[in-house]
């Protein structure tokens, strides 16, 4: 039902509250009640809304009452029956219907302070906001939320919330943050764990600092945090060559891979059998450097930091394992010969062409060239394919044999969009190599159907 309340009504909310429409969903009950990009959403059930949080709240009920108002002034009062649980279907101009909480850490091993100036703004951004968490599956340090963040996540009850506890040790965690209040914010993740919120965690690791006995101790104590903390990560700082004037940090060798995978498997044999669950994860990084094999698909209890680095080459290879036994067993013939390329980093580069070497000798009409591209833009401890740059795969590429395409990882653009870290485009790209790019998207099914073509 829609009610028409008000003409050129009083705005009642803060300008940094007007939560202004910016699409909404077709098919979407938004659309069905005609709310329109530039309306402006008033309150839900009587109650302003704040932020992210309050929306996801108010609107669960199967019954609720949404005020609306129009460009023009007016306000509509709709009142909506809907399935539990249901979304409107409405996209706000500010996804988290607020300001942005930013940083207020300075972390000796934080990669935005290790970039070059004149890149674009949002590069610079440093958030530290747990409704990003909750959204997006964003890691915060919890020194940025209040006991009433805290209370509304709880009362909402809203996970899983995704947390960098970095170190259990607060005076360590003090340090290593450059935050006299960190050691402190580490008591609401107990008041999380308490009230039953799902959280996962992540121990950045630097080498001489948080690792060794300091690692044991907080892979230790956060298993107290079981079954509500899920998952704990453990991921090798990144180093960039702009390092002048920051906290002095050194590399992982191969014999510190080695030690930091013997402590995570102890702790995964004494955890398994009493939880069912591994816990703690070390990323991929770690076993690339110390040359070990990667586990296997049980391992990694379901896979809950891929986005961290976790499983995320087993599980490709186990997706483009099963494409390529499909493939087989339709006995799809390939007519046409082809050549084409792929560039990826220097760490995926063993993975990428041993499957590269599968395919040309299930299909010998194929030739693959694959190329390992070396960060000179960041530096060359830096091997992840999603922060290597436009320029470095021009330069590098630029007198090789491509063949009829190159296909790129889809990690190596900007979200929703085809521009590199360093604004160069993929237009930019095909222009400057001659050759037609591809983006492929991170399942190893995709890979193969991208390489064969398959639609």
């Amino acid at each position: 039902m829609r009610t028409l309340l008000a003409a050129d009504g009083e705005i009642r909310m803060r300008d940094q509250y007007l939560h202004i429409v910016k699409a909404v969903e077709t098919g979407s009950i938004a659309e069905e009640l005609e709310i329109d990009a530039g309306d402006i959403l008033v309150e839900i059930n009587g109650h302003e809304i704040e932020d992210i949080f309050d929306y996801q709240y108010y609107i669960q009920d199967e019954y609720i009452e949404v005020l609306i108002r129009k460009p023009s002034g007016e306000e509509w009062l709709l009142e909506i029956d809907k399935e539990y649980d249901e979304d409107l279907g409405i996209i706000f101009e500010n996804g988290l219907m607020d300001e942005y909480h930013s940083c207020c850490n300075h972390c000796i091993f934080c990669f935005i302070d290790q970039m070059p100036k004149g890149m674009r703004d949002t590069l610079y951004f440093k958030d530290d906001d747990s409704r990003l968490s909750f959204l997006q599956g964003n890691y915060v340090t919890l020194t940025n939320m209040s006991d009433k963040d805290i209370d509304r996540i709880i009362q909402y009850h809203l996970s899983p919330i995704n947390i960098s506890f970095q170190t259990t040790n607060p005076e360590l965690r003090c340090k290593m943050l450059n935050n006299r209040f960190a050691g402190q914010a580490l008591e609401k993740a107990w008041r999380l764990a308490a009230a039953g919120i799902t959280m996962n965690g992540q121990i950045v690791l630097c080498k001489g600092i948080n690792d060794g006995k300091e690692l044991d101790r907080s892979i230790r104590e956060l298993s107290n945090y079981l079954p509500n903390l899920e998952s704990v990560s453990v991921v090798p700082v990144g180093l960039s060559k702009f390092r002048e004037g920051l906290y002095p940090l050194e590399p992982f060798t191969k014999e510190d891979a080695k030690q930091v995978l013997a402590l995570i498997r102890k702790w995964q044999k004494k955890l398994y059998p009493i939880y069912g669950v591994h816990f703690v994860h070390a990323s991929d990084e770690w076993y690339i450097l110390a040359q070990e094999e990667l586990p296997q698909e049980e391992s990694y209890d379901g896979y809950p930091q891929l986005e961290n680095g976790v499983g995320m080459m087993r599980l490709f290879i186990d997706e483009f394992q099963e494409a390529l036994k499909k493939e087989r067993e339709h006995h799809r013939p390939m007519v046409i010969s082809k050549e084409l390329s792929i560039a990826t980093g220097k760490l995926a580069y063993p993975l990428i062409q041993d499957m590269a070497e599968q395919i040309m000798r299930e299909y010998s009409q194929i030739t693959i060239h694959v190329f390992a591209i070396k960060n000179n833009f960041f530096g060359e401890m830096i091997t992840v394919s999603g922060l290597l740059t436009g320029q470095d795969l021009i330069a590098q590429l630029k007198d090789k044999v491509l063949g009829e395409r190159l296909l790129l990882p889809q990690n190596m653009l900007k979200s929703g969009e085809d521009i590199f870290l360093d604004d160069i485009t993929v237009s930019d790209l095909e222009n400057a190599l001659q050759v037609s790019v591809d983006i492929v998207k991170s399942s190893g099914q995709d890979f193969l159907n991208e390489i064969l073509n398959i639609t």
